[in-house]
């Protein structure tokens, strides 16, 4: 069977498999700050990095035990704010609920199991486009399985896709069928996760779009598909436009498009114009409320990502309630993520944060 017939007999499969599996991992709307923040000390990792160099190398995670120490003590020593002085979260998350994950965090969160998620993956890292990229790939034990590439946001990370990897490459298993198999590829965005800091402005959407293509080339993939939720939705959308040989689909669960003529008011907290119909103000309201109350922490990372790095690197408080509160505010919870989410799988994705020193430059 050719790539096209496979893709024309996928078509419905895709964006319902996608749809199904992808709902389990943790997604949510942002934006990307391209500017690069110096890490402290980095965590081991067995990949011999070369500048330069095309190869695809074995990667393997080992974070220092003294690293693991100092963040348990960096957290006894935490001097809290007072309380908030309202009983909902109109001025942020909760001290209590904040101070209740951070407690756990430093007494009973075991990052050696998170460690030992990622490393029975196949990890590997690549150098594209002079920074490294490290990412998880695994290929379906099925015959012609459709090449996927996903892509995190923020406050996100490879480890929201985990849940994700067995159902996309082995459907069988899960009362799927061996035609709806993918191979996965999972990459870390530059500046996230265990793959290299941009040391220079310009690593945006379209620029991450390419990388992306260059990998899937650089695997040995000629027809590939692509999903993105969140910023991955936005480079995702970058890659579709640049439309190189070889991209069949993307996906996206983070679709947005404002009428111009609309941009204007939403800004300036507008009533709703009253030709829009009932379902386009309700729209029209969410996005207000959306960029006139809670998108402050988009304008801060885009333009001052330097300034809140320095909190978010020298405080795993801060850093934890900077991201806890965008897991209760965009998952599926009324505003308690536990409901959705275990305390681990949240700590999982701020910790590889925090070691990785990825506050700023994500």
């Amino acid at each position: 069977m050719s790539y096209a017939q496979i893709t024309a007999s996928r078509r419905p499969f895709v964006a319902r498999t996608l749809a199904l599996a992808l709902a389990m991992a943790v997604l949510g709307p942002t934006g990307y700050a391209p500017f690069a923040h110096a890490a402290d000390t980095a965590p081991e990792a067995t990949s011999t990095t070369t500048r330069n160099d095309e190869s695809i190398r074995p990667f393997h995670v080992h974070v220092p035990q003294e690293q693991l120490d100092d963040l348990r003590r960096r957290i006894a020593d935490t001097r809290w704010p007072d309380k908030e002085t309202v009983n909902d979260q109109s001025q942020g998350i909760q001290l209590a609920r904040v101070q209740e994950l951070v407690r756990y965090w430093g007494t009973d969160y075991d990052w050696r199991k998170a460690e030992a998620q990622l490393n029975a993956l196949p990890q590997f890292v690549t150098n594209i486009d002079g920074v490294d990229i490290q990412f998880i790939h695994v290929r379906s034990k099925h015959k012609n399985a459709m090449p996927l590439i996903l892509t995190h946001g923020w406050p996100g990370s490879p480890f929201e896709f985990i849940n994700t990897i067995g159902p996309l490459t082995d459907p069988t298993a899960y009362g799927g069928r061996a035609e709806d198999a993918f191979d996965v590829i999972i990459p870390a965005i530059p500046g996230y996760g265990f793959s290299g800091k941009p040391t220079g402005l310009g690593w945006g959407p379209e620029r991450t779009a390419k990388a992306w293509d260059t990998l899937m080339k650089r695997l040995g993939y000629k027809h590939y598909v692509s999903q993105g939720g969140d910023h991955g939705s936005v480079i995702s959308d970058a890659l579709a436009r640049q439309a190189p040989k070889g991209l069949l689909a993307i996906h996206l669960n983070m679709p947005a498009t404002i009428p111009a003529e609309l941009v204007k008011p939403i800004n300036a907290g507008d009533p709703a114009p009253a030709n829009l119909g009932t379902s386009e103000r309700e729209a029209y309201q969410s996005l207000s409320t959306f960029f006139g109350r809670n998108a402050a922490y988009g304008a801060m990372m885009v333009t001052r990502p330097q300034t809140i790095g320095y909190s978010l690197s020298d405080s795993p408080a801060g850093l934890a309630a900077w991201m806890y509160e965008k897991f209760a505010q965009w998952s599926d919870s009324d505003g308690v993520p536990e409901r959705v989410l275990t305390r681990d799988e949240m700590l999982n994705d701020i910790t590889l944060y925090w070691l990785t020193n990825t506050g700023a430059s994500s």
